[in-house]
């Protein structure tokens, strides 16, 4: 590999020795490079890059060291941080039941249940944003107004992206998908962030999440309601012939559903109900875990630059 000549000839370097790795530890990595050397670069007004780069790689490192360091520390800081696997269980039962004590489901289910509040408060404020922004262009704070949006935007993406990688155990970035550009003026940093295609995809994911965020909490609690109070239909048929409740049900029903709700009233029907609300509790903590890999997918390829 050529010595690198530029900062960017570095960046790209960097880029390919770590091909194939997570695209948010790629970004990690080429925003912790690129702001080191323009600070070093910074620092050293009278050097131009490739002489500064020759003094740099002998301390900061080859770009294919940098990047093999990253991936032993990403293995480390993975191993570290994620919790241990589950046994793997053969039989059809074992895998059913052995949601539970997955630590990645319970994450999923309040992640679903708060994506109603996340999803509301990102859409009102992309909306928000964005429509002043419109109305402001013609006045002179416009453009200011618009690039303070969004970076506010970019902040929001870093902040969804560590609670989608607590709560959903998906890799996201720690580091804004901007690089530094301190060597650029002030306008094309500005217009960097404009056509940047990650902008307009971490507004579009802002936008998206408040249907998303209703259908993931309607699905959740409506099924998780429905589920428990199964489970506790036993519980109910006691505390009712403890206390010798009765209540007509059947009052001008036909006689077929007359005869289906005594049955459900009774204890067979009521064990019948617990044993199926059993299994769709379960079967809802499937389908938790599944929207809950599917949407950490859905925010990697909207939030992470090189997805």
């Amino acid at each position: 590999m050529n010595a690198p000549r530029t900062i960017n000839d570095y960046l790209d370097q960097l880029r390919s020795a770590l091909r194939g790795a997570d695209p948010a530890l790629v970004q990690d990595a080429l925003y912790d490079a690129e702001e080191h050397l323009r600070a070093e670069l910074a620092e050293q007004p009278g050097r131009d890059e490739a002489t500064m780069l020759e003094h740099v790689v002998g301390s900061y490192g080859a770009p294919d060291e940098v990047a093999e360091i990253y991936r032993d520390q990403e293995i480390k800081i993975q191993r570290a941080i994620r919790p241990p696997p589950a046994p793997p269980r053969r039989s059809l039962a074992g895998r059913f039941f052995g949601v539970a004590t997955d630590p990645h489901t319970y994450g999923a289910l309040f992640y679903m249940v708060l994506a109603l509040a996340t999803g509301i408060f990102y859409f009102t404020w992309a909306v928000t944003g964005l429509s002043l922004s419109a109305g402001l262009a013609v006045l002179i704070i416009g453009i200011p107004f618009m690039v303070l949006f969004l970076g506010s935007v970019r902040g929001l993406s870093l902040l969804e992206g560590r609670i989608v990688e607590t709560m959903l155990g998906v890799r996201m970035p720690r580091r804004p998908p901007y690089p530094s550009q301190q060597g650029l003026p002030l306008m094309k940093r500005i217009g960097a962030m404009f056509t940047d295609g990650r902008t307009w995809g971490t507004l579009f994911y802002m936008l998206l999440m408040l249907p998303l965020g209703i259908a993931y909490f309607t699905v959740t609690v409506t099924l998780l309601s429905v589920s428990l109070g199964f489970v506790a239909a036993p519980i109910l048929r006691w505390v009712s012939d403890r206390f010798h409740w009765q209540t007509d049900t059947c009052t001008g029903a036909p006689a077929g559903i007359c005869a289906g709700v005594d049955w459900l009233n009774s204890w067979s029907g009521s064990v019948t109900l617990c044993i199926l609300g059993v299994a769709l509790l379960f079967a809802t903590l499937h389908l938790v875990r599944g929207m809950g890999r599917l949407h950490g997918q859905i925010a990697k390829q909207l939030l992470v630059r090189g997805s």
